[in-house]
């Protein structure tokens, strides 16, 4: 049996744009796909928490160092410019992993660069 735990997450990123007539997918900074373990082209799920939207779609690379956090096609409905989103990846692992499986937090200042990056998340905490 496999269980799908959380991989990678990059926390409180804040949105630097939003293409609705770009084919689709969300533009990010090379690093932080980097320091969180997500793939270009990885299925990842995004959680607007200006306005509780959820939604999947895939990655494409933005220029390192950059801090772009760019929601592009029909997603760009649904997040605007300057609103906070956590991006997530999953991934699937077997119970015997699933029990000593860390994943990766990136913390991100206002310009969505690295503040610190966790492998647990504190019950009670605003990171």
């Amino acid at each position: 049996m496999f269980r799908t735990m959380l991989g990678g997450k990059i926390h409180r990123a804040t949105v630097t744009e939003a293409d609705l007539n770009y084919v689709g997918s969300i533009t990010v900074d090379q690093d932080l796909l980097d320091a969180a373990g997500i793939c270009v082209n990885e299925k990842v799920q995004i959680v607007n928490n200006n306005n509780g939207a959820r939604l999947e779609t895939y990655t494409i690379p933005g220029e390192r160092g950059s801090g772009v956090i760019c929601l592009n096609g029909a997603a760009a409905r649904l997040v605007q410019k300057g609103d906070i989103v956590i991006i997530m990846s999953y991934i699937l692992m077997s119970n015997e992993e699933a029990k000593n499986h860390e994943p990766k937090v990136v913390l991100v200042n206002e310009q969505n660069k690295i503040r610190g990056i966790i492998h647990y998340e504190p019950p009670h905490t605003v990171l």
